[in-house]
């Protein structure tokens, strides 16, 4: 019923052209227009929340309209995992369509990859499966695409025997973090990089005592404490860790904890070639920059650097490839992430135009040092930034054929302002 709908609701808007719509997931891209609209329809996929395995079990089918959460509670009492959000209130339909990146990315790839088929409601109204085996180019387009194609109902996604892990939250101060810069390099390129390791190391601003602090969020997937290949961080002094042997529903309900809804928020993102160098110079522009913030009601600066060693594009390629647009001839790449959260909407101008700044000039910082990358994962990208010419002229082309070829008359290019678009 709630399918029928829906393809109603879209044959209905393609007819009125001047209608314009909105689809929101989880609706976790804090840019306002992302996945809702003024004077407009935004379609709330909150309903499609379905979260079944099969019977082998070898999938999930997932409503868009979940959160990890809701899936994990499904899948992991049953022994068993799907490569999805980290955090745990995050939706469905958004990380996947994105790329996403999950604890288990080195093994299996980006979230996408995971994915086995996407039931999708064109703007004509049709409903279609896309798989790697029927309508191919659709299927691939999705993984990476956004909402550039039609309205996703319904993600079947691999899942596979997962037991617990060993993960958490590590603290470190200020005086080691040239130290962890190196670990953080080491960690990323090491040419024999363990598959079941993955990090988020975030640099955050104590306005109290004007100093920084590094959180770093390690996970093993495996029941296996304190394994060697975060040796490099583990061994520099600590200030605390919520580090244990869990399971995947609780180091997710952890991350979900520190990332609260209900404030004004800006993400801005860039990838770049494997650097130490380059994330010390982050810091001290953003050291620069976060100084003359210190006024803005609320506000905390968080600077989160993630790997992204080539062994996940190789997982990628092995699950039939995606439109990301990344190579392991890309070599280890690391994204970095801005996130600033502050309280008023009169702050917001400024806020947004002190961290374009200062992203400019650690572009250019990052030309100079020879490590700057075309590519910007779209979940984390700004609004102002343009994700999908980061994946190269040829996956562009190829996503515009799609689009000509599912959406002839462009709806979703025309009547869905929201996210990022596939033409000028």
């Amino acid at each position: 019923m709630a399918v029928a709908t829906l393809r109603h609701s879209c044959g209905h808007v393609r007819d009125h052209d001047g209608c314009q719509f909105a689809i929101r997931s989880g609706g976790h891209t804090p840019w306002a227009g992302a996945a809702n609209i003024e004077d407009g329809v935004t379609i709330d996929l909150g309903n499609f929340n379905q979260v079944e395995v099969s019977s082998d079990p070898s999938t999930v089918t997932i409503g868009p309209g979940s959160s990890w959460r809701d899936v994990y509670d499904v899948v992991v009492p049953q022994g068993l995992a799907t490569g999805g959000g980290r955090v745990a209130n995050v939706g469905v339909g958004g990380l996947v369509l994105g790329g996403g990146v999950s604890f288990f990315s080195p093994r299996k790839g980006f979230v996408c990859d995971g994915v086995k088929r996407l039931e999708v409601v064109l703007a004509s109204g049709r409903i279609v499966n896309a798989t790697q085996n029927s309508h191919k180019d659709l299927w691939l387009a999705l993984k990476g695409g956004s909402n550039n194609f039609g309205v996703v109902t319904a993600i079947e996604q691999e899942v596979f025997e997962q037991g617990d892990l060993w993960g958490g939250s590590v603290g470190f101060d200020e005086s080691t973090f040239e130290q962890q810069f190196a670990a953080f390099e080491a960690f990323t390129g090491n040419p024999d990089y363990d598959p079941y390791a993955s990090l988020i190391h975030s640099m955050i601003y104590n306005f109290t005592t004007k100093t920084w602090f590094t959180i770093a969020q390690f996970e093993y997937t495996k029941p296996e404490a304190y394994p060697p290949v975060f040796e490099n961080f583990t061994s520099l002094p600590t200030t605390f860790s919520t580090t244990r042997i869990s399971n995947l529903t609780d180091v997710t309900e952890e991350l979900a904890v520190s990332n609260p809804p209900g404030q004004r928020r800006m993400f801005v993102t860039s990838t770049y070639s494997n650097s130490a160098e380059m994330l010390k110079q982050i810091f001290l522009m953003a050291n620069e920059t976060v100084r003359q913030m210190e006024d803005v009601a609320g506000l905390i600066f968080i600077l989160s650097s993630q790997p992204e060693p080539t062994i996940i594009q190789k997982a990628s390629a092995e699950a039939g490839g995606n439109s990301l647009g990344l190579t392991v001839e890309d070599g280890p790449l690391f994204n970095f992430q801005w996130t600033l959260t502050w309280d008023d909407a009169e702050d917001d101008e400024r806020v947004e135009q002190q961290v374009r700044d200062a992203y400019d000039q650690a572009e250019r910082k990052a030309r100079e040092l020879g490590v700057q990358q075309k590519f910007i994962y779209l979940n984390y990208a700004a609004q102002w930034q343009d994700p999908i010419s980061g994946y190269g002229e040829d996956v562009v082309k190829r996503l515009q054929h799609v689009s000509r070829k599912y959406d002839p008359t462009g709806v979703f290019q025309k009547q869905v302002p929201g996210g990022f678009k596939l033409f000028d």
